[in-house]
């Protein structure tokens, strides 16, 4: 069936993925020859501003790339169409399709009911890449699993580096680590509608002790991501025992380190209070447009970038890894350990409060966190400060929900 009017289907998509997506598009050709498709690569610096250009100016594309803490916002202002493609929803991580899940504001008071507006891509999360050979060294023959061993295994480690280095590196400027941690926790981040902060709970008051920490008992170096010279390349030197990253860290040791030291490091899910943790939930999907006149082409190109088979192809260009979890076997990651682990980790994740401005929510949280282990405040008065700043990031979102009087 070809695209409605003729017209070509627009596909934005940022950065590398909308360089290798043209190299999927011939077998979607060779399946719907009717339907063409324009694909414009836009720059992840200014994909969210060029986003929201278009929405303004009514030339949003057919298809788009979402991050998936962007859909939120776009389902506020009403431009994503319920996902109307034929695929199996249990094939995804439930965690990571969680984030495609939104509610609208409708009126004041009154919000729509969360609906399906988006599919991953791919997928996401951060857990803990370490040097078995020093573990081994320190008396370890495995990651902790909970807070409690990861601290028994930290101090080991700080005691056979002392001097070299240091068990941990954390950036103090990075929210994902600490948003991992409060993850981990019963309580929520937001309150009342997801219209307060919620960071003075005793939950993320764990959380936060338990960052601290990593400064307060010298696990990890008091400093910012721009204060290292090359993550990898120091991680292989022995300047520390293991960091928090993303799946994209396995290309660069596997580019990095020397074959000699390839076997000297792994992947393990995070650590949690009393057992494996949970981590954030990230990635990126694809969404269509609510006013596309083109909706079921849109739809179909959709299906085709989820397919299996596509998955793995998609994987073998870019690196990213899979969104439907039948496509992992079929891209050779059922074999490898490192990636084994993002996967277990992946069963666990959790995604973050699903309002437009938690973008901004994740930098105040940040910078309360490194006040404080910087010195520079107490936690009851910090945590105070950032619920106070929180609810009025989200005074909007209480008005929009309440009325003006919610201001308050």
């Amino acid at each position: 069936m070809g695209s409605s009017s003729g017209q070509p289907l627009q596909f934005w998509a940022m950065g590398r993925e909308a360089e290798v997506v043209k190299e999927l598009l011939p077998g979607f050709a060779q399946r719907h020859p009717g339907i063409s498709v324009q694909v414009q690569q836009i720059p992840w610096s200014s994909a969210h501003e060029k986003l929201l250009t278009a929405y303004v100016g009514n030339s949003l594309p057919d298809v788009f790339q979402l991050g998936n803490t962007w859909i939120a916002e776009m389902a506020q202002l009403g431009v994503l169409a319920p996902v109307q493609a034929r695929v199996d929803t249990e094939d995804y991580f439930p965690g990571i399709l969680a984030t495609n899940r939104a509610a609208r504001i409708a009126s004041r008071g009154t919000t729509s009911a969360p609906a399906l507006l988006g599919l991953p891509w791919y997928v996401d999360t951060r857990l803990l890449f370490y040097r078995r050979d020093l573990l081994a060294q320190a008396g370890f023959t495995r990651m902790a699993q909970d807070w409690g061993d990861w601290s028994q295994l930290l101090e080991a480690l700080k005691a056979r580096l002392a001097g070299r280095g240091r068990p941990v590196f954390l950036a103090v400027n990075e929210f994902e680590p600490l948003l991992a941690l409060a993850l981990q926790q019963d309580e929520s981040l937001l309150r009342a509608q997801d219209t307060r902060g919620n960071f003075a709970n005793p939950g993320f008051g764990r959380a936060l002790d338990f960052y601290s920490a990593f400064f307060r008992r010298g696990w990890a170096d008091l400093q910012g991501k721009e204060q290292i010279g090359n993550l990898w390349t120091e991680f292989g030197q022995g300047r520390f025992a293991c960091f928090v990253s993303g799946p994209w860290s396995m290309g660069e040791l596997g580019r990095r380190l020397p074959p000699q030291q390839q076997a000297s490091w792994g992947c393990a899910p995070l650590p949690g209070p009393q057992g494996p943790g949970a981590s954030i939930a990230g990635g990126a999907s694809l969404v269509v447009h609510k006013h596309s006149p083109r909706q079921d082409a849109a739809w179909r190109l959709v299906e085709y970038m989820g397919e299996p088979a596509v998955q793995a192809r998609f994987h073998a260009l870019t690196g990213n890894l899979p969104a439907r979890r039948s496509a992992w076997p079929l891209a050779g990651l059922d074999t490898d350990a490192r990636a084994l682990a993002f996967a277990d980790q992946l069963q666990r994740v959790k995604p973050a409060p699903a309002v437009l401005e938690w973008e901004r929510i994740a930098v105040a949280m940040q910078r309360a966190a490194e006040q404080l282990v910087r010195g520079q405040g107490a936690p009851a008065p910090l945590l105070a400060a950032l619920d106070a700043e929180v609810d009025g990031i989200l005074a909007k979102r209480r008005w929009l929900l309440q009325g003006p009087e919610a201001r308050a």
